[in-house]
């Protein structure tokens, strides 16, 4: 109980940090994010004690809520942020680490092709711009960034930027 508590608290601490339009903890608790990521903790539950369905009706219930698709299977890290939020997907074998960014549009799914592990890895700190789609089993470094409406089929080494279609890496220090 204590721990859900924080976990709340610490979600609009999120918030607040991160969008300079909201303004108060009850603004925060209105904001898509907040409840597609409490409603993803509560399946993400249910998913790892095998009650699939229940999950899944959870997950579901929250993208009709929200506009944010969460697949309870996927493993989110600390502090994850989505801003607006609308269209964003992120599927069921995709691993997500501390402190991530992402806004609107961002889909982090599969190629079709592959079985397993079929969604992308997003170390901390990476900044995803909007729309921007992420396909495959693949890696995308800490501290990275990926521009608005890249496609990224390819690994990208920590500390880089990619844009464009396929994504490029521009910028690696």
């Amino acid at each position: 109980m204590v721990g859900d508590i924080m976990f709340i608290k610490e979600q609009i601490e999120n918030i607040k940090k991160n969008d300079p339009a909201i303004h108060s903890n009850l603004e925060a608790i209105l904001y898509p994010s907040f409840k597609a990521i409490i409603g993803y903790k509560i399946s993400h539950y249910f998913y790892t004690r095998k009650h699939y369905f229940i999950a899944r009706l959870i997950s579901e219930k929250m993208k009709r809520k929200t506009g944010i698709e969460i697949h309870p299977g996927a493993t989110i890290g600390k502090n994850l942020f989505i801003d607006h939020g609308n269209g964003v997907v992120i599927g069921e074998t995709t691993i997500i680490g501390d402190n991530v960014t992402m806004y609107q549009g961002v889909t982090l799914g599969g190629t079709g092709k592959e079985k397993g592990k079929r969604h992308p890895t997003i170390e901390n700190n990476v900044y995803i711009g909007s729309g921007a789609k992420i396909l495959g089993n693949i890696v995308i470094g800490e501290n990275s960034k990926v521009g608005a409406n890249a496609v990224v089929l390819k690994n990208v080494p920590k500390n880089s930027t990619v844009v464009g279609i396929p994504a490029e890496i521009k910028k690696q220090t």
